[in-house]
Order: structure tokens, then sequence, then C-alpha cells
């Protein structure tokens, strides 16, 4: 039901006008999904159920939030990383608009290529900020899609403060990184890494390594299933890597 409420709205309406009264349609949807056997923890509705998407996904039909953002809002608040400037990449809309309105932070939210809510346009390979800028960082689904990933790491890197936090995500395989500069076209690209505009599949290990190499201490949390997944909707196992300079 949910993927034809929204197909239908999206051929009627404007794109600019569903995203600012995103909320409203969500709200007045969200009705049908209320109880108590869930909680999204990023708008605190509580549920009866998750919207189940056709990639295994769960959307909470209020804040539109993936698994992976829920998780990474608690472990976020489990680290009292919220504070300070906070440098978030490429934001989801329900982080973006969570954070936008914390009033003990400086938030900068950037999208680079205009697909997200952002007040900023950084282009991860060169971040027009000054040297240990940043207190946190969240870099999640980003470096798959960026050709010189190293250059980006080292800007990381570099306008991080001492002791600041990288939150960092990407789909994961096991082995080596695999990566082909030669692989160009979107449709070579879905092929080989997954997505059209994905430029390399990543290892844990690998890139644990290349974050390191580039001055990275790093640390890895890997997710298994508890009972916490049942009740916010997590999906396990999922790992996130936390990059300390």
């Amino acid at each position: 039901m949910y993927n034809s409420i929204k197909k239908g709205l999206k051929s009627v309406i404007p794109k600019r006008f569903l995203i600012k009264n995103e909320m409203l349609f969500r709200n007045i949807f969200g009705v049908f999904y209320k109880g108590n056997n869930h909680e999204c923890n990023i708008c605190k509705k509580k549920l009866r159920s998750f919207i189940a998407l056709e990639n295994q996904d769960l959307l909470c039909p209020f804040c539109g939030s993936l698994s992976r953002n829920r998780r990474l809002w608690q472990l976020l608040q489990e680290n009292d990383a919220i504070k300070g400037n906070l440098l978030h990449f490429s934001p989801s809309r329900n982080l973006y608009r969570t954070l936008k309105k914390k009033k003990n932070i400086n938030y900068f939210s950037s999208d680079f290529e205009n697909e997200f809510l952002a007040d900023y346009k950084f282009d991860i390979t060169n971040i027009e900020q000054k040297d240990a800028t940043f207190d946190t960082i969240i870099c999640y689904h980003i470096l798959e899609h960026i050709t010189d990933d190293q250059k980006a790491m080292k800007e990381l890197y570099r306008v991080l403060k001492p002791n600041g936090k990288v939150y960092i995500q990407t789909p994961f395989k096991t082995g080596d990184i695999y990566e082909n500069d030669s692989i160009t076209t979107p449709e070579e690209r879905l092929k080989h890494f997954g997505q059209e505009d994905h430029v390399r599949v990543y290892s844990i290990e690998g890139l644990k390594d290349r974050l390191e190499s580039n001055g990275f201490n790093v640390k890895q949390i890997t997710y298994s299933q508890n009972e916490d997944d049942l009740k916010y909707g997590f999906l396990s196992p999922e790992t996130v890597l936390i990059a300390n300079k």
C-alpha cells in the first residue's frame, strides 16, 4: 500500500511540494500504523508495525527513517556524539530535521549533488573548512560513491578535531575491496558494484586499512540480532566503523 500511495503522489504532485509538506502527509498516513508493538527512536512514535519495503528494509511511517538511520541515532546518543560542531554528509531527511532542531550543536549538513536537504555543498575531497573544525562527522553511504576515496579520507582527518570521531558505513562484502576504474557506465556499475553511482564495494578490513593508512584509529562495531531489533526496527547483522583522530 505504501509504495502505491507514494508512486501515486509523485505522479501528480511536484517533488518540491511533497518534500515541503512531507510531515503532514506522513502524519496522516501514519495513523494506520499506530500501535504499541514497536517504536521509532527518532520521532518517538509508537507503532503497530514498521512499513516493510521491497528491499526488506523497515520504514517508519511517521518520519521516514530506515533501519540504519535509527541504529545510527542510537549509536550517536550512546557515544555522546551529538555535540559541538557536527558535519553530516547527505543526511536523511528524518535525521536532518531532528539534528537541525538541536540548539546545543553547530550542525553542518552537506549535499554535493542537491539530492538531500542540506545547508552546505561541501566536496568531501576538498572540504572548505579550517583544520580541526569538527567534533563529530557522519559519513554514511558516501565513500563508495567517491572516486578518490583516499583524498576524501585525508580531508576527513584534516577537518576532524583531535579525539573527534567519524561514523562511517558503506555496503560491505567479504574478501578484498572490489574496484575497477574502467567500469564507468551506470549499467556496468550497477552490475559490478550494486548501484548505478557506486565506484567500489568495500570489505570491512579493506576500509579499515585505508582509514588507518590515513591516520585514523578505527573501531569496528558489528551488531547481532537481539530484542531491540524487533522493537526499534533494526536489521542485523550491521557493521559501523568509528574512525578516531
